[in-house]
């Protein structure tokens, strides 16, 4: 996959995308991960990339003119370009298994009070929100969508099934809880069925405590699937 980000903070980019799983990925050539910078398309001298907006009211609003031309940079044919706004829909694990399928994913950084509506209609596919509230600009929402994206891509996360039984995955519910040595901490025991050996009663277990975990959490999500009469 080819990434672009187009921000006009591409230093908070650096560090997550360089570390660990992401980062190796982008070493193993996996991913490519690249940033524009829409100020580097402005032509005034003081590399103006915002101004008050039409109607009066509070903040700054992002202009058409270098937006667009930063997207338009590194667009293609095959491209699908995203912007990452508090008004678009939510970002799930859905959209990120969707969103990995891309040859060339392009995720614009929204910033100030907003983008001007018209570099929305010229340029964007997509909009999209990690959640209802607001960031300070729309960059680290950028990495968190990356972050998902890049970790389902073939190959990233190995031959396992890691990605299919967390949290979200082939059913969409809560992961069921872990457990790690020693046996006993604190008073607390490992479950013995995680201990038994027997694979059929700890894949029953692990289902049922998702299932449990699931409608204690996140009741909303069992509503998406029909569930078994033993469910």
């Amino acid at each position: 996959m080819l990434l672009d980000i187009v921000t006009l903070f591409p230093g908070i980019c650096e560090g997550p995308l360089r570390e660990s799983i992401v980062g190796r990925a982008q070493e193993r050539g996996l991913v490519t991960v690249r940033t524009t910078n829409p100020r580097d398309f402005t032509r005034d001298r003081h590399r103006t990339v915002d101004d008050t907006p039409y109607g009066g009211g509070a903040g700054m609003v992002l202009k058409p003119e270098p937006l667009v031309a930063a997207v338009e940079s590194v667009r293609g044919a095959g491209s699908h370009v995203v912007l990452l706004t508090p008004q678009g829909r939510p970002f799930t694990q859905v959209t990120a298994r969707r969103l990995a399928g891309a040859a060339h994913l392009v995720l614009v950084c929204g910033h100030y009070e907003g983008v001007d509506e018209r570099a929305c209609q010229a340029v964007m596919d997509e909009e999209l929100s990690l959640g209802d509230y607001v960031l300070t600009n729309g960059t680290i929402a950028a990495v968190v969508v990356a972050d998902a994206v890049i970790r389902l891509l073939p190959g990233v996360l190995g031959a396992d099934e890691s990605s299919q039984d967390e949290s979200f995955g082939r059913d969409g519910w809560l992961e069921y809880p872990h457990y790690t040595r020693p046996v006993e901490f604190r008073g607390m025991r490992v479950p013995e069925v995680l201990l038994s050996g027997d694979h059929g009663n700890i894949e029953q277990w692990r289902r049922e405590q998702s299932l449990l975990r699931t409608a204690a959490r996140r009741p909303e999500l069992l509503q998406r699937h029909e569930e078994t009469g033993h469910e």
